[in-house]
C-alpha cells in the first residue's frame, strides 16, 4: 500500500512538472519570439511528440527491469535536465535576435527548434513515468484496469494543477526562470525518498547536490536583464512578466522633445505605449504627440460634415496598454471626458499609472486624491467581453489590442465589429490600427473588407514614417467623408488637431492621402467561424523575408 501511494505522488508530481514545463516553454521564448499560434503549435506539437516517445521508451524499460530505484532515477534525472533549460537556452536566444534583424528565416527556425529540442529530454523522461508507475503497480490481472485508471486520474489530476500553476501564479510571481528551477527542484524532491528505499546511496548523493545546486542558483541568479531594451537607441528602465506578457519600459533621449518613454512587449517588433514627461512641464497637448498611429484616433470623428471638438466626448480604447491614447483624447477633449480603457494585462495598466502617468481613477484612488479625471477609467477585460457586458455609446471606438505581429482572430471578425457599431453615438467612429510594412495593404485591406460588411464606408489613413494604417469605420453614410474631413480642417482653430488632420490628409513615397477604402482590393469578411489572419499575416511575413534574401 505504501508503494502504491508514493507511486500516485510520483505520476503526480510528473504531471504537475509536464503541463507545468510545457507551459513555461512558452514564457521563455515569449521575449524572443512572441506568443503566435504559430509559437504555440510547436510547443504543443513537440512536446506531444516527447510524450509519446517517452510512453514507447517508458513501458518496454519497465517490462525489462520493473523497479522503483529505476523509475525515480528516470525522475531525477528529468529534474537535473530541467534545471539546464534556463542556462542553456540563453545563447541559442540571443542568437534568434539576429533572425528579426536579418530577417532570417534559417536562424529563426534554428534558434526556436533548438530552445524546444532542450524540452526533449526532461519531457520525454516523465513521459515515462506513467507506463512505468503502471507496470510496479499491477500485482494482478484482475486489478490491472483498476490501477492503471488510477494511475492515469491522479496524473491527470497532476497535469490539471500545472496547466494553472505557472500561469496563475508562479510566473507572475517569481519569473520564468525561478519557475523552472522550482519544478527541477521539485522532481528532484519526490524522487530521493524512492531512491533512499532502493538504497541507491549513489544516486541520492546525486540527487541531493543537484536539488542544493538548484536552490543556490534560483536564491542567487545570474544577475542582468533577459535582454537589451528592444528598441533603436532605448536603455531598459524595467523589464516584467506578467501572466500575459514579457514586458519592457524603455526610454531614449529625442533631442527637442525630450526623454521619451516606451512600453516593449515580448519578441519587441513594436512599441506599444509612448509617453513624454515633458507634458507634465508644459501641459501641451503637442507634446504628447507621438508621430504613430496614436495620434490618429482623435481625429477620425471629422470625417463627419461639420463636426467640432465640442461634439466629441467620449472613448473606448480596446488596447489602451499604457494610456498613450486615453491620454491625448484627455489633454484635447476636456479632463470631463468620458474615457474607458480596455486592457487585458494589469500588469501593464500597473506600470502605465507608474511610468506613464496614465492618471486614470484608480491612480487617483490609491493615493486617496480627487480624480482630475473622474471618467477615466481603465478595465482590465477582453475587449469583446467588456463591449459584451456594457451598454455604454461611445463617440470613438479604437481598437489597438493587436501583438505584434499577429491579431487575436476573434477581435477581427464580423461579429465583432458588429457588437462595436451597436456601441457607438450617432456620429460615432470604430478605429483599428492594422500593421502595413512597406506598401503591403494586404492586412489592412481584409479587415476594411469585414468592416465594410458592417458599416456604411469605410475609410483609411496611412501614419507618415511608419508602417500602419489606421482604418475607420462609419456606421452611416457621411457623403464625402474626405471633403468633410478638409472642410472641418479648414475651421478648425485646435492646432494639435490642425496637424494631426493635416498629416492624414498629406501623401508622399511612402503613405497615400486620407481615402475611402477601395472594395476591388479585398472580398473576403472574416467570421468568428472562419478567421483566417494568421495565414495572412505569414505570408506578409514570408515575402519580407524573401525580400531580405534577396
Amino acid at each position: 500500500m505504501r508503494s502504491l501511494r508514493y507511486l500516485m505522488l510520483l505520476v503526480f508530481g510528473a504531471g504537475i512538472c509536464t503541463l507545468g514545463i510545457e507551459l513555461t516553454a512558452s514564457r521563455l521564448l515569449a521575449p524572443y519570439f512572441g506568443t503566435s499560434q504559430l509559437i504555440w503549435a510547436n510547443v504543443i506539437g513537440l512536446t506531444l511528440l516527447y510524450l509519446t516517445a517517452g510512453y514507447t521508451l517508458g513501458g518496454r524499460i519497465a517490462d525489462r527491469r520493473p523497479q522503483l530505484g529505476l523509475l525515480c532515477t528516470l525522475i531525477a534525472v528529468a529534474g537535473g535536465f530541467a534545471a539546464l533549460i534556463p542556462l542553456l537556452s540563453q545563447p541559442i536566444l540571443h542568437w534568434s535576435l539576429s533572425a528579426f534583424s536579418s530577417y532570417s528565416v534559417g536562424v529563426f527556425l534554428g534558434s526556436l527548434l533548438g530552445v524546444l529540442a532542450l524540452f526533449s529530454v526532461p519531457v520525454t523522461l516523465l513521459g515515462m513515468v506513467s507506463p512505468f508507475a503502471i507496470r510496479l503497480a499491477i500485482r494482478d490481472t484482475e486489478a490491472a484496469g483498476k490501477a492503471a485508471g488510477n494511475l492515469y486520474a491522479i496524473s491527470t489530476l497532476g497535469s490539471i494543477i500545472g496547466t494553472f500553476l505557472p500561469v496563475l501564479l508562479l510566473i507572475p510571481l517569481v519569473g520564468t526562470a525561478l519557475t523552472i528551477y522550482i519544478f527541477a527542484a521539485g522532481l528532484l524532491l519526490i524522487a530521493i525518498p524512492g531512491l533512499w528505499m532502493e538504497r541507491r546511496r549513489t544516486a541520492v548523493a546525486i540527487a541531493s547536490v543537484a536539488l542544493i545546486a538548484i536552490i543556490i542558483i534560483a536564491i542567487f541568479p545570474p544577475s542582468g536583464p533577459i535582454k537589451v531594451a528592444d528598441c533603436s537607441g532605448c536603455s531598459l528602465i524595467l523589464e516584467d512578466d506578467s501572466a500575459y506578457n514579457y514586458i519592457q519600459v524603455v526610454e531614449r533621449d529625442q533631442g527637442a522633445q525630450g526623454q521619451m518613454i516606451g512600453l516593449v512587449l515580448n519578441e519587441g517588433q513594436a512599441i506599444h505605449s509612448i509617453y513624454y514627461p515633458k507634458f507634465a512641464q508644459t501641459n501641451n497637448p503637442a507634446d504628447l504627440l507621438t508621430g504613430g498611429p496614436w495620434d490618429f484616433y482623435a481625429v477620425a470623428p471629422y470625417i463627419y460634415p461639420n463636426r467640432d471638438p465640442q461634439t466629441i466626448n467620449s472613448m473606448a480604447m480596446v488596447g489602451s496598454a499604457a494610456g498613450s491614447v486615453p491620454k491625448q483624447f484627455l489633454a484635447l477633449y476636456g479632463s470631463d471626458a468620458v474615457v474607458d480603457g480596455v486592457e487585458i494585462d494589469p500588469r501593464i495598466a500597473e506600470l502605465g499609472r507608474e511610468y506613464f502617468a496614465m492618471h486614470d481613477v484608480d491612480y487617483y484612488h490609491a493615493r486617496n486624491e480627487t480624480p482630475e479625471f473622474p471618467n477615466f477609467v481603465t478595465h482590465i477585460a477582453d475587449g469583446r467581453v467588456y463591449f459584451a457586458k456594457t451598454d455604454r455609446k461611445y463617440d470613438i471606438i479604437g481598437m489597438d489590442a493587436y501583438k505584434q505581429p499577429y491579431i487575436p482572430f476573434h477581435l477581427t471578425t464580423k461579429e465583432f465589429f458588429e457588437t462595436v457599431r451597436d456601441h457607438l453615438n450617432p456620429g460615432g467612429v470604430a478605429v483599428v490600427n492594422a500593421g502595413k510594412p512597406g506598401s503591403d495593404y494586404r492586412l489592412a485591406n481584409v479587415l476594411a473588407s469585414t468592416m465594410s460588411s458592417v458599416f456604411a464606408q469605410v475609410y483609411m489613413i496611412d501614419v507618415p514614417n511608419n508602417f500602419n494604417t489606421m482604418i475607420i469605420g462609419v456606421p452611416a453614410s457621411v457623403g464625402d467623408g474626405i471633403a468633410n474631413f478638409e472642410a472641418n480642417l479648414a475651421r478648425m482653430d485646435n492646432p494639435v488637431l490642425r496637424h494631426v488632420m493635416q498629416q492624414a490628409l498629406d501623401s508622399n513615397s511612402r503613405k497615400l492621402p486620407l481615402r475611402r477604402w477601395d472594395p476591388s482590393s479585398e472580398s473576403r469578411v472574416f467570421t468568428d467561424d472562419k478567421a483566417p489572419v494568421e495565414w495572412v499575416i505569414d505570408q506578409i511575413i514570408l515575402d519580407k523575408v524573401n525580400e531580405g534574401v534577396e
